[in-house]
């Protein structure tokens, strides 16, 4: 393959993955507020601005700010000063996120990573990791006995 050609094709990869590392960015977010909208559903029944602001670490007005383009997007449904609700596309993302995260902190540890760090770890690779690595960790995973610690 001639050099030019060569450049050109690593040119080409290198700006796919700066294209989908920015699209997972912005799905991140979506993601991490759906997450945490099913905990606080399911741990105390309804999502609250407040709860979501003290959990995420961030300003209420931040939290309404993306409640809104969650809403936009159909992933919440909500009234003023009422709990904010999941619809059938949050809840869906929700266990998706929930899901490949599990795989890639059973993964880390079967890596030997230790366990708090697996945690954190997860928590960002879960929004950046392809179908086709996830499919192979969840292989690995089932493969090797110490998956289950």
């Amino acid at each position: 393959m001639a050099l030019g050609n060569r450049k050109g094709t690593n040119a080409k990869l290198r700006s796919a993955a700066f294209k989908r590392v920015r699209a997972d960015h912005s799905a991140e977010l979506a993601g991490d507020y759906v997450e945490m909208i099913a905990d606080l559903i399911d741990d105390h029944g309804e999502a609250r601005c407040t709860d979501i602001a003290m959990r995420l670490g961030v300003a209420n007005a931040t939290v309404v700010k993306t409640l809104k383009r969650l809403t936009d997007q159909g992933l919440v449904t909500q009234e003023p000063y009422r709990a904010i609700f999941l619809t059938g596309e949050g809840w869906k993302l929700a266990e998706d996120g929930k899901r490949k995260h599990q795989i890639v902190e059973q993964f880390l540890l079967a890596l030997g990573v230790p366990a708090d760090t697996a945690k954190i770890d997860a928590e960002g690779i879960e929004h950046h990791v392809s179908a086709d690595t996830l499919k192979a960790m969840a292989k690995f995973v089932s493969r090797n006995p110490f998956h289950s610690r």
